[in-house]
């Protein structure tokens, strides 16, 4: 390897780490934030569930749009956008003066986190070739989850010394810095399938589907949310078969007819994140609200779970380079199931360190399925198809995220209604809690079978 290509490789790896770091970082902080900005703000428990429900959204709309339009007009390109909308829309949201203008800017957070998510994965894999790609990712996961372990406590802390729009103010020199790291050290291009039309037709159809559904399944159980369910799958329907018929579509369905590796690392994806991302969520709200912990000694405790995928994702990246990555990640997903399961029987008086092992039993099962997972998707497909595999990656996760969080709003309704969180309605939170810990426990039980279907060792061949 010339000292170029080391050089290259080093600095790709620093930069799309760096970006990895702030968006997890944030919504790990923001989770944190809630009570606080409930109380600046009077909102009631679903208009709360939005401010992180709104990023996820957004971003799942365009994800495969920007995944696909990076192969063709370059993936450095739009990464740099990414980081720039992200930079923006984090100083706004520091002068919002209501929910509906916090909600509006996290959008705008959500579509830069759609630049960015698809297309790192992408450029790490145009960088990193077999046998080393793993360990890439597994250091790239691991800036996600220092994100995800620092938010609580760096958050926490700014919360409850300078109030919640601090958490905002802290990262946008941040992210000058990752767009100073961009211009230094982050010279070539990459877009194999530069030349090839963008599909704006098959994106617009797309994004209304994902819109829809996810919309409509925040609604359920009212007949507005089945409507928007119902439609959702008409366009769903729509865009599959619009897809097939056109000669560059934003998404290859053969990707999922033909790719049996392909297909099952994206529904155990979709299913993992749909049975944990609400935990963060919960979790916060029980330690504040029913524990009665300051944000910052939340922070301390929910740490517990980040530090561990932080710690073990390296080692379980490096390792799917050696071995099947598709029965580690079913071993990871294993371990989550055990942690949720464990969770279903919290109460008020759960002792603390009771729910600190619950914790990091997630975060060991979260450790071992994400890279090995990613690994084996981004290593089943062409490198022209490297931008929509990385879309894939990421709306399998802000898909399953907002299912998750879907789910948790929905039982919020059905338990607590409109009203706001207080002691009143305490006993409404931990019930739709317990009942969300269910419902994740068995979906991950579900998945588990999902990720074991690829039942055949991955060829690492598939990308050069």
């Amino acid at each position: 390897m010339s000292p170029d290509e080391k050089s290259l490789k080093r600095s790709v790896l620093i930069v799309t780490a760096f970006a990895a770091f702030l968006t997890p970082f944030l919504g790990s902080a923001v989770n944190l934030a809630l009570p606080a900005i409930d109380k600046d703000f009077n909102t009631t428990a679903i208009e709360l569930g939005w401010i992180p429900g709104s990023f996820i959204l957004s971003s799942a709309m365009f994800l495969l749009p920007f995944g696909r339009l990076a192969d063709i007009v370059g993936r450095k390109k739009i990464f740099t956008y990414g980081i720039s909308l992200f930079t923006l829309s984090t100083f706004l949201i520091i002068f919002s003066w209501n929910i509906e203008s916090l909600i509006i800017f996290r959008i705008l957070q959500g579509i830069s986190g759609a630049m960015i998510f698809g297309t790192s994965l992408a450029i790490l894999t145009s960088v990193f070739g077999p046998g080393e790609r793993g360990r890439a990712m597994g250091i790239n996961i691991t800036a996600v989850y220092t994100g995800l372990s620092s938010g609580p406590v760096i958050g926490g802390m700014l919360t409850h010394y300078f109030g919640w729009r601090s958490i905002f103010i802290f990262l946008v020199p941040l992210g000058i810095a990752s767009l100073y790291l961009i211009f230094k050290k982050m010279k070539p291009e990459w877009a194999e399938a530069k030349g090839e039309k963008f599909d704006w037709k098959g994106s617009l159809i797309y994004g209304i589907s994902i819109a829809f559904f996810m919309y409509g399944f925040s609604k359920l159980p009212s007949v507005q949310g089945w409507i928007f369910l119902g439609s959702a799958l008409v366009f769903a329907i729509l865009f599959l078969l619009f897809e097939k018929r056109i000669k560059n579509p934003v998404f290859d369905i053969s990707l999922i007819l033909r790719n049996r590796v392909f297909a099952f690392s994206g529904i155990a994806a979709l299913i993992h994140y749909s049975a944990t991302a609400a935990t963060g969520f919960f979790i916060s709200l029980y330690l504040q609200y029913l524990k009665g912990f300051d944000a910052q000694t939340a922070g301390f405790i929910m740490i517990s779970q980040p530090v561990m995928m932080a710690l073990l994702s390296p080692f379980a990246g490096k390792l799917s380079d050696r071995y099947n990555p598709g029965i580690i990640a079913s071993c990871g997903m294993g371990l989550t199931a055990t942690g949720l399961i464990m969770l279903c029987f919290i109460s008020e008086m759960s002792p603390i360190y009771l729910i600190i092992i619950m914790l990091v039993t997630m975060g060991i099962g979260f450790a071992l399925f994400s890279s090995p997972n990613s690994n084996a998707i981004m290593s089943s497909v062409e490198k022209k198809y490297l931008g929509v595999a990385s879309g894939v990656v990421g709306t399998m996760r802000m898909v399953g995220q907002m299912l998750s969080m879907g789910i948790a709003m929905m039982l919020l309704a059905l338990y607590m209604g409109q009203d706001a969180i207080v002691p009143e309605t305490y006993p409404g939170l931990i019930k739709g809690m317990k009942t969300g810990f269910l419902i994740f426990s068995v979906l991950c039980i579900l998945g588990i079978f999902a990720s074991l279907a690829r039942n055949r060792k991955l060829n690492n061949k598939a990308v050069n």
